[in-house]
């Protein structure tokens, strides 16, 4: 048991690692936005339940923590990508299309360009 624990830790660890990865990596403050809370997302749960395999007496605390989890992260990461369009930050030339910008006017005197 303490095995396959131990192998869900170690996915969950690779999935937070490819999360970070994909901060540093993605073209705009959208797409970071989404590859990190994607990745974390799934790479926490996935270490969470690990944890509560090896150590079954925290698995109820940690099954709550999952579920706070899948129900923050990505409210949290599209309320911040919300935000982050109505104030003007604009997509990458990549970007194939914005469907927020008919939901959200462009704010006057355009905004940060956040690409790096």
């Amino acid at each position: 048991m303490q095995i396959l624990g131990a192998i869900i830790t170690l996915l969950g660890s690779i999935l937070l690692f490819l999360g970070s990865l994909g901060v540093l990596r993605m073209p705009d403050v959208y797409n970071r936005m989404q590859a990190g809370t994607k990745a974390t997302t799934l790479g926490t749960m996935l270490t969470l339940a690990g944890i509560g395999i090896i150590l079954p007496h925290w698995l109820p605390r940690l099954v709550l923590l999952i579920i706070f989890i899948i129900f923050t992260n990505p409210i949290s990461s599209h309320a911040l990508s919300r935000a982050a369009h109505r104030m003007g930050i604009k997509l990458t030339e990549r970007s194939v299309r914005d469907e927020l910008v008919q939901e959200i006017p462009e704010p006057d005197g355009g905004g940060e360009d956040c690409n790096v």
